[in-house]
Order: structure tokens, then sequence, then C-alpha cells
């Protein structure tokens, strides 16, 4: 069962759950860099952000969720835990940016950092874009956190009822290994890259640790597709 805790996760997995996934040397080099280039968020303070090694990327990555241009100018991916509430507010944000932006490419990955439920409802995912497609799963993404309170396997699972996909079929396919495992490379690679908050972006080859607001985000897929930076000089 998708709620069943000893389905979800082996005990080594889980125990990093609970302390929060701290990243590895290589993901805690990166973010120890110093800033690559002035970015403020709406409410005024800092963002961090730096360049990103070129050999990890979301290329190749199995589970990925796209949405948007099919031919892009700009690639935005967004490291998202189902239970963090930036990545609550973001999600509204992102929608509104791709329709401003018809050029923008928009990626999700999980990276259940924060609870058991968390990693459950991230399951329920990967299980619907297996089954019914991206933009199934685009649309249950987008359901779930239309959902107040905290997001599980059982809420997870009722929002696939809701949508009128076959909730005992995702719930199976779920529990799959193969889902389990896509989770963890998607939470390797979050943890490689230094993402130790979320919601953490890659745009382009950089990356954006926090969530810097839809006026900052604008500005910053404005300015790659214009100079390829952060911040045009």
């Amino acid at each position: 069962m998708v709620v069943d805790r000893r389905n979800i996760l082996d005990a080594a997995w889980r125990g990093a759950l609970v302390l929060g996934v701290a990243a590895g040397t290589a993901g805690r080099a990166l973010a120890q860099a110093g800033s690559l280039f002035p970015f403020t968020a709406d409410d005024g303070r800092q963002v961090y952000n730096y360049r990103l090694p070129s050999d990890l990327s979301t290329e190749g990555l199995p589970g990925v969720v796209w949405t948007g241009a099919q031919h892009p100018d700009v690639i935005l991916v967004e490291y998202f835990d189902y239970n963090c509430p930036f990545c609550r507010k973001a999600e509204g944000d992102l929608d509104a940016l791709l329709r401003m932006n018809p050029g923008l490419r928009l990626g999700l990955v999980n990276n259940p950092i924060l609870s058991l439920g968390s990693v459950q409802a991230a399951k329920v995912q990967q299980a619907v874009l297996r089954g019914a497609g991206p933009a199934k799963a685009y649309a249950f993404h987008q359901a779930v956190y239309a959902k107040p309170g905290p997001i599980d396997g059982p809420l997870a699972l009722a929002v696939v009822g809701e949508m009128g996909l076959d909730a005992k079929a995702v719930e199976a396919a779920a529990d799959l290994p193969q889902v389990g495992a896509v989770i963890r490379r998607q939470v390797d690679l979050a943890r490689s890259l230094g993402f130790e908050a979320t919601p953490s972006f890659s745009l382009g080859n950089i990356g954006i640790l926090g969530y810097p607001g839809p006026d900052a985000m604008q500005k910053a897929v404005a300015d790659m597709k214009r100079c390829d930076k952060l911040a045009c000089g």
C-alpha cells in the first residue's frame, strides 16, 4: 500500500529524509562557493545562485514532469517537496510564468526531504506520469497544491480519484520498485547540485536556492533569454 511505511523507503533512505537529506560533499561545495550574479528577490533579499556543473543535469533523468514549450528558448526546472509552503506558493506563479513566456519549458523534479507524506505524494505523482502521461501529471501537481493542509498518500490518491483516474491502479503503480528508484535518482541529483532548500531551481546552467518570487523569476527568465545569464549587465 502507498500508505504503508515499509513499502515507501528502505531504512537508510527513510533516515535520510528525517534528517532533511543532508547534501553530499560535492553539493555542499557548490553551495559555499558564493553567488555568481546579483539577484534580488521580490522581498529585497539577495537570492543565492551559482553555476551548475555541466555533467549534472536533468538530461536523461527519469520521471521529470515537463510542461510548456516543446522547442524552448529557456528551460526552468523546479526541485520541490509537496509539503514545502514556498513550493505551494510557487506553483501558481510558475503556471502564470509559463503563460507569459511561450518559449519557456518547465520541469518538475521531486525532492521530498520534509516528510514521509511528501514521499508518498511523490510516488503517486510518478504513478500518474507513468500511466497517464505528463499533462495529467502536471494537472495532478496543480490539483494537489490546491488542497489545504499537509499532503500525503491518501490525499494524493483522493485527488487521483477526483481527476477521474483509477486510484487503485495508480496506488499499485506507486508501489512498484521502479517508482522508488526514480525518486531516489531525483533526490540524488538534487543533493549533488547542492539543492538543500525547497524549492530550488535550475535556470539554464544556474542554480537558484529558494524561491525569489514571481517578479524576480520573470526577470530572470527574460534575462536568461536575452543574454544567457541570470542577470544581464
